[in-house]
């Protein structure tokens, strides 16, 4: 093994310190092939060159190491935290990585509480003498939905595992506490009550129908509801209830009953009067052929708020490499497990108890520790209600992985498929690239062509591209295909030419697909066609998917560029079935980006500013006076030059802009 590599790599290997420190080996490339850490760096990095490691995965590794690069660290924590930041940042191939995918959704809590200094009720400033109080919004919180970053002005609870759990955490804020969710410029400016007042799903402070004070005390219910003191809330309502009842005020008391009720309900429904957790974190993995999935399941405030998937990848290259001997080796399982804990929670708020399905290291219990500020437990084999947690993430974990195997199974037939329909001389069916291209316009406006890739048997979304089409006449699709075909390949075709000649290609060259899909029959092919020819490409790439009789789908016709008979695959095809899907999938990111772009055009993208004259303070006026961009857009121009401010000729220019 030794005689494989340099000496000068062999030379800085002997060279390392022996203290605490993370490694990056890379091949003849440059690319990096592994992240590691090590309580010795030259302990550690020797033992890979030392020993014959065979044909092992760790063998394969260290074949293809010509450079290594050294950080030397104080601790250990220190190193495990660095290494894992690393492998988010190089996504090394030898490592086992996670999508960096923490943009949770939060329940936020907006506005102040009620205090000396603020006025429940206020005039606008430029409203004329004798004009109605209205409500301060920032006196009334509103619950709202919210991902992003956190402001201290606010109060924000969560991270929730979905979308979905956020929005049923709010639709339980207006069923039991009744809370406002309306933005600010429309609470303003309403003047009878909406129709959430009418079902009972707000109290209406927006028209005076509950007061400062009352409607701060359901927001501080609600907010400790959220951090899981249910009982308290539960005993304090009942508290109340009693007195106005002895005081016989009957129909606040009924307010109050229901209540009551309602919270009983849900408290009934999750399951949360015994238990003690507030915040826990739960992680159980599954391994199996070749793939893993992380389930992670979260309790918030006592109540389960459902999980989440995540499925890591390079498990196959990572199996085996983990840094320590033979007999201390961990389980894939546990490998996975610290790998997920380890890249997840950099960053990122985590609760102080995680339950897990694999046992956890005490020097990563100990980074996390140091990184979030506070101890961090791991309970490896729960009880009672964490261990009915943990076997439901477990269950799901492998419900998810089965899923995605058969998924794979069934995509990899599929691809297999269309690669013999076409005869595709492809060796690895693991390589074979396909773009597809589709055209979108309204009436011959907002024109945007989508390119999307299918490579590694699924769809690579971070290499889907959009191009905006101008320079043609509207609702010529043609001239649009001729556009975006050149405008992809030109450049590529180009290094490919001076590769021929000077035998070379030029570093970050891309590759061209297996194949070209192109939406439309024998017209688009032909413009396909045309391109191809001008850019000297082989025109066997090029395939069109032609609509059958009455556009049904599965009587799709493929259409070649390179003159071969039209084929018809047959409605049961698992490869038309593949081909239908990249074109669905083009059909889609064009028809999103192409909405995205009239409602920009049409509607100011909501951005009012943009408008030549439309500051800040305009731009809040109109949108205090109309409630949003929208009202603004439905008005006529002499309604918006009666904004304060705003001038006849600029009415006119903002409506024109909307128009």
């Amino acid at each position: 093994m030794i005689s494989e590599h340099s000496e000068d790599l062999l030379r800085e290997v002997a060279s390392l310190p022996s203290l605490p420190g993370v490694y990056r080996y890379f091949d003849a490339q440059g690319q990096v092939l592994y992240v590691g850490k090590a309580i010795n760096l030259k302990k550690r990095v020797s033992s890979y060159f030392q020993k014959n490691h065979g044909g092992t995965r760790i063998g394969h590794m260290v074949s293809k190491i010509v450079r290594l690069e050294t950080t030397v660290v104080r601790s250990e924590a220190e190193a495990l935290l660095l290494e894992n930041n690393l492998i988010k940042t190089l996504n090394p191939k030898y490592n086992i990585l996670f999508r960096d995918d923490k943009s949770y959704p939060y329940l936020k809590m907006s506005g102040q509480a009620p205090a000396a200094k603020q006025l429940a009720m206020e005039v606008p400033k430029d409203a004329p003498t004798g004009a109605r109080m209205v409500p301060n919004p920032a006196v009334f919180a509103r619950v709202s939905y919210y991902r992003g970053g956190v402001e201290k002005k606010h109060r924000y609870f969560g991270p929730y595992p979905s979308a979905w759990a956020v929005k049923e955490a709010i639709l339980l804020m207006q069923k039991v506490f009744r809370l406002r969710t309306c933005e600010d410029p429309v609470f303003s400016n309403r003047t009878r009550p909406c129709l959430l007042y009418q079902i009972k799903r707000c109290s209406a402070p927006c028209v005076g129908h509950i007061n400062a004070a009352d409607y701060a005390e359901d927001v501080a219910n609600a907010e400790r509801f959220l951090r899981g003191d249910a009982r308290e809330v539960m005993q304090e309502l009942e508290t109340r209830m009693m007195a106005y009842a002895d005081r016989l005020e009957f129909e606040q008391a009924a307010e109050i009953r229901n209540q009551v009720a309602a919270l009983s309900n849900v408290l009934h429904q999750q399951s949360v009067d015994n238990v003690s957790d507030r915040d826990v974190d739960i992680v159980a993995v599954k391994v199996q052929g070749g793939k893993a999935c992380v389930n992670l399941a979260m309790v918030r405030g006592g109540r389960h708020l459902g999980d989440r998937p995540y499925f890591p990848v390079h498990v196959e290259e990572a199996a085996g490499l983990e840094d320590a001997d033979e007999a201390q080796r961990p389980s894939v399982e546990a490998q996975v497990l610290e790998a997920f804990l380890a890249q997840h929670y950099t960053g990122v708020p985590m609760p102080s108890v995680l339950v897990v399905s694999e046992p956890v290291s005490k020097n990563l219990l100990s980074a996390l520790s140091q990184q979030g500020g506070m101890k961090v437990t791991a309970v490896h084999q729960p009880r009672e209600q964490r261990r009915a947690w943990l076997d439901m993430a477990q269950t799901n974990a492998a419900l998810q992985l089965a899923r995605l195997l058969a998924e794979e199974g069934s995509q990899q037939a599929r691809t297999r498929a269309l690669a013999e329909a076409l005869d595709l001389a492809i060796d690895n069916l693991e390589d074979l690239r396909i773009e597809c291209f589709d055209i979108s316009h309204t009436a011959g406006e907002n024109t945007q062509a989508s390119c999307v890739v299918f490579h590694h048997h699924k769809m690579q979304n971070a290499e889907y591209r959009r191009y905006n089409i101008d320079g043609i006449t509207g609702g010529d699709d043609y001239a649009a295909m001729r556009q975006v075909l050149t405008r992809r390949y030109s450049k590529l075709a180009e290094a490919l030419s001076e590769a021929k000649h000077s035998g070379v290609l030029p570093a970050g060259t891309g590759r061209l697909p297996d194949l070209v899909l192109v939406d439309g029959g024998k017209g688009q092919v032909a413009m396909a066609r045309e391109v191809f020819e001008s850019l000297g490409l082989d025109l066997s790439l090029i395939v069109g998917v032609e609509k059958g009789e009455g556009r049904k789908v599965g009587l799709e016709e493929l259409v070649f560029a390179d003159g071969r008979d039209k084929v018809y695959l047959g409605a049961d095809s698992a490869a038309l079935m593949l081909v239908a899907q990249i074109r669905d999938e083009a059909h889609r990111f064009a028809i999103t980006g192409m909405r995205a772009q009239r409602a920009k055009v049409r509607v100011g993208g909501g951005k009012l500013e943009e408008i030549a004259g439309i500051g800040p303070k305009r731009r809040a006026k109109l949108l205090q006076r109309f409630g949003g961009v929208r009202g603004v857009a439905l008005a006529s121009a002499e309604d918006i030059a009666s904004v304060e401010g705003i001038s006849r000729e600029l009415a006119e220019d903002i409506y024109r802009a909307l128009h």
